[in-house]
């Protein structure tokens, strides 16, 4: 994908030593779509300036705090990334959509429905675009699932199963802390912050929309009693139910994200530790087992092949799939055109989730509509 000209972007957020804003910046440069030309990494001025003179930025375009950095920034670059905590979301995104730019926001989009609604509004009143780094929808075995799904491949889909878990609250450490606390992290941990990840999955392979749900949620080790494990039985359109599994409290995983349909005709199964592979199991022969980059994956999934990067046999992963994401972005932005990639709708969905899910366990575990 080649723009017209060069976009340029701001970021908020993602000072050096911090997670999610160093991966914005590989999967843009991954593609050279987007020059980094203003920002404001972080509140304490010296970890702002140390970063951005690491990355060469100008120090004009330095700023002190996100809101001289929209008022400067103005009519000067073509989309901001909100790589900050929680509860910054939605005034960042707000305030940069109203002065004109284009949004990139991590997730979650808001801390409520509401919220995540006001943008998705704001942004189709004045025809921005509103990305969301769902990542794992970016992974061209996930692509080549959806379409496999969408070509029936599978039957109708009667089941649907996904666990996101990791054990990162059995280790000590910092990212824990401001998760834990819902004056930052808001009213959920692990549904907002992993959940949202294997919802949007769900109802991006299958097509299906979650109607309802029926949650339980726990606080294992977490002192402020926001949830850090969460088991969600759902009811999808078509009649298709479905288990999500989620923990940040499950000792010795990683990142284990794994998705199984099973339709009438065939299953699937997706591990993102595993993402060179996509498994389709029959009842009446044997498995197949699909390779991302193989010359087969194009007829059957063109998005797929365009979406793989390395030669066969060489891994792409999480940066390559936010890159795909991006792709598809600034693809919407130079086009105007809609593109596969997560924007207000699956923002505003992922909240409903949320808000569904506590709904549900406070209630004592009863069924919720979305």
């Amino acid at each position: 994908m080649n723009p017209a000209r060069k976009l340029r972007y701001a970021m908020v957020g993602g000072a050096k030593g911090s997670f999610i804003g160093p991966i914005h910046r590989m999967a843009l440069r991954m593609d050279c779509l987007a020059d980094l030309v203003a920002a404001c990494f972080a509140r304490r001025r010296a970890a702002n300036l140390e970063t951005a003179a690491e990355l060469g930025l100008d120090p004009a375009r330095v700023y002190p705090d996100w809101q001289s950095l929209i008022a400067g920034e103005k009519g000067r670059v073509d989309f901001v990334v909100v790589a900050t905590t929680n509860e910054t979301h939605y005034a960042i995104a707000k305030a940069a959509l109203e002065a004109g730019m284009h949004v990139f926001c991590e997730k979650p989009l808001s801390l409520s429905v509401k919220e995540a609604g006001d943008l998705g509004r704001i942004a189709k009143r004045r025809k921005l675009v509103l990305g969301v780094p769902f990542t794992y929808t970016g992974y061209p075995m996930v692509k080549l699932a959806r379409d496999l799904v969408k070509k029936g491949e599978l039957g109708r889909i009667d089941k649907v199963h996904l666990e996101y878990v990791q054990g990162s609250f059995r280790r000590p450490g910092k990212r824990k802390a401001w998760k834990s606390d819902p004056r930052i992290a808001g009213p959920s941990c692990v549904v907002a912050d992993i959940g949202v990840h294997a919802f949007t999955m769900i109802e991006y392979v299958t097509g299906l929309e979650v109607r309802s749900l029926l949650a339980d949620l726990s606080a294992y080790g977490n002192p402020d009693g926001l949830d850090d494990d969460a088991s969600i039985l759902m009811r999808l359109s078509e009649g298709a139910k479905g288990a999500l599994v989620t923990s940040k409290v499950a000792t010795g995983e990683e990142n284990g994200v794994r998705l199984r349909v099973y339709g009438t005709k065939a299953s699937l199964y997706f591990d993102q530790e595993d993402p060179n592979k996509l498994v389709v199991r029959y009842p009446d022969r044997p498995e197949a087992v699909y390779r991302r980059k193989a010359s087969y994956v194009n007829s059957i999934s063109p998005r797929s092949a365009a979406a793989s990067r390395f030669p066969a046999g060489h891994h792409e992963g999480f940066v390559e799939a936010l890159a795909n994401i991006y792709d598809e972005f600034v693809a919407a932005i130079s086009s105007g055109a809609a593109r596969d990639y997560p924007g207000a709708e699956e923002g505003v969905r992922s909240m409903r989730f949320v808000e569904a899910a506590l709904a549900s366990d406070r209630k004592g575990g009863r069924w919720v509509r979305l």
